[in-house]
């Protein structure tokens, strides 16, 4: 079955040596990539299934991350959208305050009249607010005059998206739909009008402003409640990302302590086939004593 020492035809031992070399060698070298790469699989062929499946959590994990951006993104919009809000909140004190002062009766008409300017004025800024809070160029407090719907993808999934709705808010229609007031019905309902604040009109408007601060309050609340939403999908998308990535990490990566220790295994393999392959070469060489 083997070959012996005085048949010098074929060195089997020779041979068993230099292919114990040859996958000692490419042992050595499979371990070396891994310890270059980080990785235990390199390609399909270090393992086949353990490929597939570790390219299937990679690609939910930068899903799951690229969710977890789109979720950072749709807080910073509504942090713009409650910015806004919050600008014309304090015009809307600020008038409320001045109907309060027109409505004393110590102040002559004229007097009312100045501060009809100045409340025309605040309102003229406060349209400014909703149609100047934008992101990338999209005007997030009205969509052609109506309410501003936008879908937030927020998932890994082709269906996992969050819808919100930012409140169309200007004069003639501030805050949430369902309480909006109109601010120029105060005194007739035109603009113009405000020149000639009396002191009944600036007294019914104490009351109009109270339920124009209403209704932007609950616009503003709103923006509180889908940031809370959020922020729940914040937190579940970063365990999510944290434990897929995980599981990926134990299918694909090398584990260096036990590399390193394969690898001195090896090597010291390597060295002792080495040597038992030029013993087994210069074994016939005993044949040679036959002639002499």
């Amino acid at each position: 079955m083997f070959g012996d020492l005085t048949r010098i035809g074929s060195n089997y031992y020779a041979q068993e040596s230099y292919n114990t070399l040859l996958r000692v060698n490419s042992d050595i070298g499979t371990i070396r990539s891994r310890l270059s790469t980080g990785k235990r699989i390199n390609s399909a062929e270090d393992d086949t299934s353990g490929y597939a499946l570790s390219k299937q959590l990679e690609s939910r994990v930068r899903g799951l991350t690229q969710a977890l951006d789109n979720v950072g993104t749709a807080k910073n919009v509504l942090g713009i959208a409650e910015g806004g809000y919050q600008s014309q909140m304090s015009i809307l004190q600020n008038v409320k305050e001045k109907l309060t002062q027109a409505a004393d009766g110590s102040f002559n008409t004229d007097q009312r009249k100045a501060i009809g300017d100045q409340i025309s004025q605040l309102l003229l800024e406060f349209d400014d607010i909703r149609d100047d809070t934008k992101f990338n160029d999209i005007t997030l407090m009205q969509d052609s005059g109506s309410d501003r719907t936008i879908a937030f993808h927020v998932g890994e999934g082709n269906t996992n998206q969050l819808s919100i709705t930012l409140d169309n808010s200007n004069r003639t229609d501030v805050g949430e739909a369902t309480t909006a007031v109109n601010l120029d019905s105060i005194v007739g309902g035109t603009a113009s009008e405000w020149a000639n604040l009396d002191a009944t009109e600036a007294q019914t408007g104490i009351a109009t402003l109270s339920s124009a601060i209403t209704a932007l309050s609950k616009s503003i609340q709103n923006i509180g409640d889908y940031n809370a939403r959020l922020s729940s999908k914040e937190e579940s998308l970063s365990m999510a990302i944290s434990n897929t990535d995980t599981t990926r990490s134990r299918i694909e990566d090398a584990d260096f302590a036990k590399e390193q220790m394969d690898l001195m295994k090896l090597s010291i393999l390597q060295q002792s086939t080495v040597a038992s392959f030029a013993q087994s070469n210069s074994s016939s060489q005993m044949v040679l004593a036959l002639f002499q």
